[in-house]
């Protein structure tokens, strides 16, 4: 087996369509009911990460030179400075030989090697990467749920009333779009709406809030837009004092029209209690509706722990189709040498 670590920003399209291949290797035997892999969307998330920060890929390749695992290390220039997050995926041709192992532990030397104190992970539950997890020494942290909805199956007649009554709790804001990328003038105010986010529950992860700023905004927007992706995003104004309140964001995928997913669902601190959220989602359901109408299924992620979400997501007509664990595992620092 040979470890390549290769350079993110001069990615060769073999490399690309070898962890494509990969990543739909793994697809079909551990999560058959998930979306294809495309090598556009792959060659997007190496080259560019969630926001121009990507992690760094090393290839194991066979005697053969081909692809038989993929490790990434992920560190982020914004925050959390302390950790890294490691991604190990094994072709299932090449399991249960020590592979994963091997590259779970080279993510750690080099986690260690760059003062990173704590390693996290992520993984399907039901899947091989729980027993992997608790083999490499990490503790489970937190739970994420994903939920999906059917958009030519939404009962209007009910989500014209949900959104009727919570109108009279928020008389002083409107519900306006926002275009792509986001204009210069507005990108303090939308990294402020971005930011609101901090207050979901993160559980044990011994995480910091996450850092946005302009930049970061705009970094991911290009990121979105290089894995072939349409944005929409809108957001609650407060009509007195013209502050953005709250904001939605969901993301069609232009390779697989008939799936988006819901990116981002956050209101400021000082303008909740007008149920926003609830009316953003609402709004956005009619904006695919009119403008996306080939869309059949809109996925969103939350904390299990978030009660309040899930109960706005619950009432829109989502339901639960998976649940991945987030673990995570403290390290000891590099000695000196």
């Amino acid at each position: 087996m040979h470890l390549d670590w290769l350079d993110p920003h001069t990615l060769d399209q073999r490399d690309v369509d070898a962890v494509t291949a990969l990543r739909e290797a793994v697809r079909r035997v551990d999560r058959p009911e998930d979306l294809p892999t495309h090598a556009r969307a792959v060659g997007a998330e190496l080259r560019y990460g969630w926001d121009l920060d990507p992690g760094v890929p090393a290839l194991a390749r066979d005697a053969a030179g081909r692809v038989i695992g993929l490790l990434e290390v992920s560190t982020s220039r914004w925050d959390n400075h302390h950790a890294a997050h490691l991604d190990v995926t094994v072709d299932p041709s090449a399991r249960r030989r020590g592979l994963g192992r091997h590259l779970f532990e080279t993510g750690l030397d080099r986690a260690r090697s760059q003062g990173r104190t704590l390693v996290t992970a992520a993984g399907w539950q039901d899947t091989p990467a729980v027993a992997f997890a608790k083999a490499m020494g990490l503790d489970r942290a937190s739970a994420a749920v994903r939920r999906a909805q059917d958009l030519w199956t939404l009962d209007w007649a009910r989500l014209d009333q949900l959104d009727a009554a919570a109108a009279a709790r928020h008389a002083d804001y409107e519900i306006v779009p926002i275009d792509y990328p986001t204009p210069e003038g507005l990108l303090p105010a939308i990294s402020e709406l971005t930011a609101a986010i901090n207050d979901a529950p993160v559980d044990d992860l011994d995480i910091e809030d996450e850092v946005f700023t302009p930049e970061r905004l705009l970094g991911f927007e290009q990121a979105q837009m290089a894995r072939d992706r349409r944005m929409y995003r809108l957001v609650a104004r407060h009509r007195p004092s013209g502050d953005l309140a709250g904001h939605t964001v969901v993301t069609v995928e232009v390779q697989q029209p008939w799936h988006a997913r819901q990116q981002d669902t956050s209101v400021r601190r000082e303008h909740r209690g007008h149920r926003l959220g609830l009316a953003l989602k609402i709004a956005m359901l009619r904006r695919l509706a009119a403008e996306e109408p080939q869309v059949r299924v809109l996925e969103t992620f939350n904390a299990a722990s978030n009660a309040h979400m899930i109960g706005v997501n619950e009432a829109l007509g989502y339901r639960p189709v998976g649940r991945i664990v987030e673990w995570q595992r403290h390290l000891v620092p590099a000695s000196p040498a």
